[in-house]
């Protein structure tokens, strides 16, 4: 069965305002768990939904409270997001950046006691749309052993960054593992192999199934530079957000603990060092050199063709994934199947 994009951002809103969200911050979850699903990170849209219900029944997110800015200069903040919605807290947070940014030219914040924001690319183009350079990044629960190593150490620590440009939608959003933990706790929830190239078992050795890629250890990608990435990104995240960092971090991925991870937004304002459309025409200048050279791809290229395919076609809802959201459905007597489309 399918879903189309207003019937999942709808749906999602439905159930969070049942259960006490104000309407204006489930709309913020239902729209960045939405923009996971139409660029194809499925395994960061409503795919990953039932695990924040179970959160919020655990007491791990709260429904009710505010950020709490605890320190600030005209360039940065540092927020304490009390344990609410992560998409709210990175939402407010990325948008206090842009504000930053444009008053004078840079805005970093970074946050702790948040939650699991879904994917990063979604606050970095927050940025793109008000003319600013955004860069995101986030540590999550350990999922990588350091290289050389057999226990994971650092989480698979995604990346975004998002250019504003006159006409092409540029965006680099991506883990710094081979593969996001969100793609195999989809794998197996789907009941299916991963590429046996990605992942080892806790004994060390490549595996094909997920539910022992998950006990073992993701691999980087590249080898030492996607380690060395993610070993920066977590100090970033961690120490200097005020968040945990290394095996301290958990609750990304197992809604049973507290989240404790950190995230980190970055803003900065072109207009501030060159002209605003002169940036932007060279911007474009440098893209059509790209397209120019051969049958590539611009970053940002293939979550278009997604954007495209999946506002038209509707987003998959598997078996599994079916009844766990009509069993949130069934508690909070919302109909389902009014929002879904049965596939003849």
């Amino acid at each position: 069965m399918k879903i189309m994009a207003d019937k999942e951002k709808a749906l999602i809103t439905e159930i969070l305002t049942k259960l006490g969200l104000k309407k204006e911050n489930a709309e913020i979850v239902a729209e960045a768990t939405l923009d996971a699903d139409l660029k194809g990170f499925t395994s960061h849209g409503i795919g990953r939904f039932p695990q924040y219900i179970n959160a919020i029944k655990r007491g791990n997110i709260n429904i009710e409270g505010k950020i709490d800015i605890e320190r600030e200069t005209d360039a940065i903040a540092l927020i304490n997001g009390n344990g609410i919605f992560g998409q709210v807290v990175a939402y407010k947070a990325m948008k206090l950046a842009i504000e930053k940014a444009k008053k004078i030219g840079i805005g970093a914040v970074g946050t702790h006691d948040a939650n699991h924001f879904g994917v990063t690319g979604f606050y970095s183009d927050l940025a793109i749309k008000e003319n600013i350079i955004g860069i995101v990044s986030a540590n999550t629960d350990p999922a990588m052993a350091p290289l050389g190593g057999k226990i994971p150490v650092i989480g698979t620590n995604p990346i975004a960054i998002g250019i504003p440009a006159s006409e092409t939608y540029i965006t680099l959003d991506m883990a710094t593992s081979i593969s996001a933990r969100g793609k195999l706790l989809e794998a197996k929830r789907k009941g299916k192999s991963i590429p046996g190239d990605i992942a080892l078992d806790a004994d060390g050795n490549p595996t094909t199934d997920p539910s022992k890629a998950l006990e073992g250890s993701i691999l980087p990608f590249g080898a030492h530079k996607g380690y060395g990435l993610a070993f920066m990104i977590e100090i970033i995240t961690g120490p200097l957000v005020s968040a945990a960092f290394g095996s301290k971090v958990e609750g990304t991925a197992d809604y049973k603990k507290k989240c404790t991870k950190g995230d980190f937004f970055l803003a900065i304002d072109p207009s501030k060092f060159v002209d605003i459309n002169k940036f932007k025409e060279e911007t474009e200048e440098f893209v059509k050199e790209i397209r120019n050279s051969g049958d590539t791809i611009v970053p940002g290229d293939l979550e278009v063709k997604e954007i495209a395919k999946n506002e038209k076609n509707g987003i998959l809802i598997d078996e599994n994934l079916y009844e766990q959201l009509k069993e949130i459905c069934d508690e909070l007597d919302i109909d389902i199947d009014k929002y879904l489309i049965t596939e003849q």
